[in-house]
């Protein structure tokens, strides 16, 4: 591989640890004995996202180019979802077990593609994705028949960001890049307010100094993972990013923690992380 590849991989890598390390960030809050709600974490990471993307466009002068509002609307309002959705998983359960679900978003969008879209019915990857459920299930309930609906916000962060990533997909045929973080970060941030004003409140040192660094390391992932894929095909990049899901089983009872993974989450978590890189395979490949 030449420099570029290189650093364009390492960068991808660095986004699927930023990414993760932003959830770590929310479990070292709680560990201090801070109150802070997830809704507050969202809106925080939505109103400095905005007002970066407002500095960038600002000193480069880019300009808004709108050409299909529902698209961009779309994928605020699935981003917004996934965004708080994983927060709340974070919050309620591990931040292992919330990453790893968040990560089955290629799986749902191997499900939505065979449901909305005829030409993209491909009946090995679902034979895929039916394995890489039986992981999930490893992982939500190792040794025995019973079901935490807490992890349902991990599943909810999985299924809206294959959402919001669809959206994504279309929107960028069609919009630049600062046009879509704009209307993500600006939309994402009116939404959550709206639905979360009752707990917005005057907030301690301590308090937005987890809130600001949160977001800032969850942003700076966003830029790396944008800088990354200009150098490294989809199939690399999709790769790497799913490394997320190995980084939060190794990671966790370390830097967050959280309880050891058993045997069987182990076995769940690779099972996911392998469907994952044949779904990104099989993709590229097309």
């Amino acid at each position: 591989m030449d420099t570029k590849t290189i650093m364009g991989c390492l960068a991808v890598f660095g986004s699927a640890f930023c990414f993760y390390l932003a959830t770590v960030i929310i479990k070292w809050s709680s560990m201090a004995g801070l109150k802070i709600d997830s809704s507050l974490f969202t809106f925080a990471r939505f109103i400095i996202g905005f007002a970066t993307v407002l500095l960038v466009m600002g000193i480069g002068g880019h300009k808004i180019k709108i050409v299909k509002k529902r698209l961009l609307i779309g994928r605020a309002l699935g981003n917004c979802l996934a965004v708080y959705c994983f927060f709340k998983g974070v919050e309620l359960t591990s931040v292992a077990q919330a990453n790893i679900l968040n990560m089955t978003y290629p799986l749902f969008i191997a499900i939505f593609s065979w449901i909305f879209f005829k030409t993209q019915r491909d009946p090995v990857a679902i034979f895929i994705v039916i394995i890489a459920f039986a992981g999930v299930w490893l992982i939500l309930a190792p040794g025995k028949m019973a079901f935490d609906y807490n992890s349902l916000w991990g599943i909810g962060s999985g299924v809206s960001a294959a959402v919001a990533i669809m959206y994504l997909n279309l929107s960028r045929q069609v919009h630049d890049t600062h046009t879509t973080l704009f209307f993500m970060f600006g939309v994402g941030t009116v939404i959550v307010f709206c639905l979360f004003y009752n707990q917005m409140r005057i907030l301690t040192i301590e308090e937005l100094n987890y809130l600001f660094w949160c977001s800032a390391v969850a942003i700076a992932g966003q830029y790396l993972l944008t800088v990354g894929f200009k150098y490294v095909s989809a199939l690399e990049g999709g790769i790497i990013s799913s490394t997320r899901i190995l980084l939060a089983a190794m990671l966790g009872p370390f830097i967050a923690m959280d309880p050891s993974l058993s045997l069987s989450g182990w076995i769940g978590a690779f099972l996911i992380f392998v469907a994952n890189v044949y779904l990104a395979t099989r993709k590229a490949k097309a």
